[in-house]
Parts: structure tokens; sequence; C-alpha cells
């Protein structure tokens, strides 16, 4: 296909590496333990600290709002909501004791969505609701340094298939990140996992 395609083929698998390293970036930089990959955002060790814990698998607006206060104010100005669309779609049902929704649509084309007054921003990569896990991060994430270690490189690998009448391509990067003031986020984290019995 590289000499037969109507297209620059080459091109076109130098924008699919592109757009698949940059997922597996955003999944890193959310979900990552640290070894051989960023400290993620949601890590269990290393990471955020534990703002909220929930009573159960549901979220409430009370959870939200203590969330909020949980990190202390300096880091509030800057602050931002990181959570998926699943959790986000629950989120946006909730009401504060007088009925009105804590949800605030954007006014402007571009702004991102408000909760309690602060931004809110979704990736597929941020945890689901699961008894035990985090859900939602709130904080500044101005914190979290990414340590780029150089250019991507590409290689187009003729030689080591050519019996095969293939080529290979290799894209290389070096890159690590991690949340250098744990205090500057807080985690929503989900209650409600299962109660351990002892036989007495």
């Amino acid at each position: 296909m590289l000499y037969d395609n109507a297209f620059n083929l080459d091109s076109y698998l130098i924008d699919q590496f592109a757009i698949a390293i940059s997922n597996a970036e955003e999944d890193s930089f959310l979900n990552g333990d640290g070894e051989n990959k960023p400290l993620g955002i949601f890590a269990e060790n290393g990471g955020p600290q534990t703002g909220v814990t929930t009573d159960d698998e549901n979220i409430t607006a009370d959870n939200i709002i203590g969330l909020v206060y949980s990190l202390k104010r300096p880091y509030r100005k800057n602050a931002s909501f990181i959570m998926n669309d699943k959790t986000l779609a629950t989120v946006r049902k909730l009401k504060d004791d007088t009925g009105a929704y804590i949800w605030q649509p954007a006014l402007t084309a571009g702004e991102p969505d408000r909760l309690l007054g602060y931004p809110v921003y979704t990736s597929a990569y941020t945890p689901t609701v699961e008894a035990g896990k985090p859900a939602v991060a709130f904080g500044d994430y101005s914190y979290y340094n990414i340590g780029d270690r150089g250019v991507r490189s590409f290689s187009e690998l003729r030689e080591l298939f050519a019996g095969n009448g293939m080529v290979a391509y290799v894209c290389k990067e070096r890159i690590d990140a991690r949340l250098t003031l744990p205090e500057s986020v807080q985690l929503l984290v989900i209650g409600g996992g299962a109660d351990t019995e002892a036989d007495g």
C-alpha cells in the first residue's frame, strides 16, 4: 500500500500515531501508577489527598460541596473538576437544599460548564463510580508537573520485515509527570465497599 496508495499513507500513519500517543498520555496522566509511566491524578499511592468519601455508591450535592471546601482556599482560585461523562450525568441531576440544580451550563460557546462556579472537564479515562475508588478530582492542576524528555521520534523499519514484504513503524517518546503538591488536588472517593464479617 505504501507504493500503490493514492494518498500520503506515511503522513496518515504519523497522524494516527499522534492520536494514539495523545490518548496514552491522557490515560497515564490520570491513572498512571508511576511504574514505567507517570504518576496520575487518580493514583492510589503518591497522588492527591482524599477530600470526601461518600456514604455509599451514590454521589450527593453535599459530597460535591464538601469536596470544594476540602481544598484549601489558595488552590480554589484556579481549581476545576475532572470526571468522566457517566459521573457527570449523575452530577448534573443534583440539587441544593432549595431545589436548584448545582450544575451551571456555560453561557458562552467554547467555555467549560461549571459546577458550584468551578469549570468542569471530562475525560473518558477518568475512573467510573466504583466502591473504594476515586471518581472526581477537584483542584489546581498547575501543580501537576509534566517532564517532556524530548521530541517524539518516528522510525520506519523496512529491512526487518523485508522478507515478508512488510514495513513496520516505531514511535518513541520519553515523558514523566507527577503532582508535586498533593494538597493542591482533592479526590472524591466512593464509599460503600463490601463489609467484612468475622466469625466469633
